[in-house]
């Protein structure tokens, strides 16, 4: 079988003569990240590790001829535009960009990391005009930011905001400040996202390693890459930071100087995810909800809708149980939330209720489950159950809402759904298998699978990571629901089994009990 080929994406971009930025740190970032790089060479440099000592740039007819070969045989999903240099570049950069109509990541190489300027001061003016306006996502550092802005400095979280916008203004459909210079306590690194209707701030913990040299050329490339590929924008940015992230961890010093990111693979770790917030402040001070069961403790999952169906699954020993109740009245709820928990505590069941999070507080609920509605809509709320040492699960369809989870440190998180599904219209399109194992790299909390699984694909959804299974009409709409219970229960006793053999072969001194 042959294997699907990867999208194409070019670079625009000067050559790094150190091996560390530009055109070879965008192509690194684009084969890791599981696309093909193209490139067309704008200038090429003499640098090293501590300076750049020359630049002759590429002639015009020369970009000519590329562009047009490039697009006769390897014409691009996405395009990103690195350092341009003169005005004359720019001009013919543009006029070979007229017809393209993909995602395009204008990362605005004006000073390099060593102090050098990159850029001809007079073709400032054609880079705005000309490419801006092209430009689906525009990410200058912090540096870039100020000398677009005629020198305005950017200082606070609010200057950054506010930089930002006047940046949208100048054409670029989205904005990313990135360089992680904002949080005054230096604990953090902080990028800001907005495209003028939607915005977040991107934090992760900053990383002592001064080897950075290509985090800019390799953010903007892996934000390609990702678009490239589907993803939309809010989900390249967050996946390219993460992918940033772990490149910095790994990164050493080659020469003299700081050593380049380390070109590494999709993310694969929890340490390198952002979590995304509304505001600066927010992303300094997360809450902590209390851990839930153990992975290993997960099994089978039911949302019910009903305090009797709670009662019947808890007395047939199902463990963790949402009680999602859909069209009641507000003294119904209350009613049912307290039946339901009542329940949980005669047959030591764990009752996570969806949505409806004062009553959990009130009957003291083992936890509450939202979706990105409303986690979003309930942001005062949050605190308040993490203070009541109410657990939380959150559901999750994509890496920015992933990242948005990872703000609030949940108990739990959901990812579907899976497989097609007939339940509800959803906006999503299945995860697949791909993506849950993806996210069981990324998640340091139980892994909760959800949507069109069933006891004949459930087997595949726990070897890919899923720790427990929610189902919403396997058992509703069973036959015999004594059956089904014993079904999904044995087949959770045979992953557990299959964990300990696996744990077993990997420790050899382990003694079974």
């Amino acid at each position: 079988m042959a294997s699907q080929k990867p999208g194409i994406v070019w670079t625009i971009a000067g050559s790094d003569s150190g091996g560390g930025a530009g055109i070879q740190a965008d192509l690194a970032a684009f084969h890791a990240l599981g696309t093909h790089g193209c490139s067309i060479v704008t200038a090429l440099t003499s640098q090293n590790s501590c300076k750049v000592s020359h630049v002759q740039y590429s002639t015009t007819e020369h970009l000519r001829e590329t562009f047009q070969v490039l697009k006769d045989d390897l014409p691009a999903k996405a395009i990103k535009l690195g350092m341009l240099g003169s005005e004359s570049i720019i001009n013919e950069v543009a006029d070979n960009l007229e017809d393209f109509n993909g995602p395009l990541v204008c990362d605005p190489v004006m000073i390099s990391t060593s102090g050098s300027r990159l850029m001809e001061s007079q073709a400032e003016n054609a880079l705005i005009s000309r490419i801006f306006p092209k430009a689906t996502v525009l990410t200058p550092n912090k540096y870039e930011a100020e000398t677009l802005l005629g020198g305005t400095p950017l200082k606070t979280p609010e200057d950054v905001e506010a930089g930002a916008i006047r940046l949208l203004a100048m054409g670029p459909k989205s904005v990313l400040i990135k360089g992680g210079h904002f949080d005054e306590s230096g604990q953090f690194a902080q990028d800001y996202w907005t495209d003028g209707q939607e915005s977040f701030w991107l934090t992760v913990e900053r990383d002592s390693n001064t080897n950075t040299h290509g985090t800019g050329c390799t953010l903007s490339s892996a934000i390609a890459a990702c678009l490239a590929q589907g993803y939309a924008i809010q989900d390249a940015v967050t996946v390219a930071k993460a992918y940033v992230t772990q490149g910095i961890a790994q990164a050493v010093q080659l020469g003299s100087g700081p050593g380049p990111v380390a070109q590494t693979s999709w993310p694969n770790s929890c340490r390198s995810m952002p979590w995304i917030t509304a505001t600066a402040q927010q992303g300094s001070c997360r809450p902590q909800f209390l851990p839930c069961a153990s992975r290993e403790e997960w099994g089978v999952y039911p949302v019910v809708e009903t305090a009797d169906w709670v009662e019947r699954l808890a007395s047939l020993g199902i463990k963790d149980i949402q009680l999602r109740i859909k069209d009641a009245f507000e003294v119904q709820i209350d009613a049912e939330v307290g039946r339901a928990q009542a329940s949980c505590l005669k047959w030591n069941a764990r009752l996570w209720v969806n949505d409806y999070w004062q009553c959990a507080v009130k009957h003291c609920t083992y936890g509450v489950h939202l979706g990105q509605e409303d986690l979003l809509s309930n942001t005062n709320a949050i605190q308040i159950m993490a203070d009541a040492g109410i657990r939380l699960g959150i559901s999750t369809h994509s890496y920015a809402e992933l990242a948005r989870a990872f703000a609030v440190r949940p108990s739990y998180i959901s990812l579907g759904p899976i497989f097609p599904t007939t339940s509800k219209q959803l906006r999503y399109d299945a995860q697949g298998l791909t993506t849950l194992g993806r996210w069981r790299d990324l998640v340091n909390t139980p892994l909760i699978a959800i949507g069109g699984i069933s006891l004949e694909n459930a087997v595949n959804v726990i070897e890919h990571g899923a720790d427990g299974i929610a189902v919403i009409s396997a058992f509703t709409k069973a036959d015999s629901v004594e059956d089904t219970v014993q079904h999904w229960q044995k087949l959770f006793q045979e992953k557990v089994s299959r964990l300990g053999s696996k744990r077993k072969r990997e420790d050899p001194d382990m003694v079974s009990s």
